[in-house]
């Protein structure tokens, strides 16, 4: 697992967590709610982990919604502090660009020459 990620779900636990004003319309764009992103980090996997960026440690992690579909979470820990968690975004993964289980980015998806 990652340290990241592992960082995020005991800060949740916590309730040391905060969305960005990005996060929160991302949110309501895909009728994603908060709570559906903070209880999902309990079964969360990585799907790819930034522990070195520059704006602090930062992983994107699959969840599960309520109704058990996909969400892609993507939490920070803002440089310098050790809290809190912040989602940054969140969105329900196009299966066009995602692997089957959504852990693996797609080669760029072909598009079709239309000459």
């Amino acid at each position: 697992m990652s340290r990241t990620l592992a960082k995020v779900q005991t800060l949740a636990v916590r309730d040391l967590v905060r969305l960005s004003d990005h996060g929160y319309d991302e949110l309501a764009d895909d009728g994603i709610l908060a709570s559906e992103a903070i209880d999902g980090l309990a079964g969360a996997v990585v799907v790819e982990d930034y522990p070195t960026a520059f704006k602090g440690p930062t992983v994107l992690a699959l969840e599960k919604d309520s109704a058990g579909r996909p969400i892609h979470v993507l939490w920070a820990i803002p440089r310098g502090r050790s809290e809190p968690a912040v989602l940054v975004t969140a969105y329900r993964p196009d299966p066009t660009k995602w692997s089957a289980d959504f852990t693996k980015r797609m080669a760029r998806w072909k598009h079709k020459n239309k000459r």
